[in-house]
């Protein structure tokens, strides 16, 4: 089983927007109107991103493992 922690970053944006991104896979951000939205909203991405990976062989196709942490 390959196990996989994915850290997640949380910040408030000057508009009062959260912004919350995954740094481990590039281009995975996304903003909310609460922090709790903008982790959901990442980690929904996340697992879409790992996912395509996943249906075109970039990831190890045996059991998958995803933690998120946040930071």
């Amino acid at each position: 089983m390959c196990h996989m922690k994915l850290r997640v970053e949380v910040e408030r944006e000057a508009d009062g927007r959260w912004i919350a991104e995954v740094p481990e896979l590039a281009g995975t951000m996304a903003y909310g109107a609460t922090r709790n939205e903008a982790v959901a909203g990442v980690e929904a991405l996340a697992l879409r991103v790992l996912a395509d990976r996943l249906e075109h062989g970039e990831t190890a196709p045996s059991p998958l493992e995803v933690a998120f942490i946040a930071a």
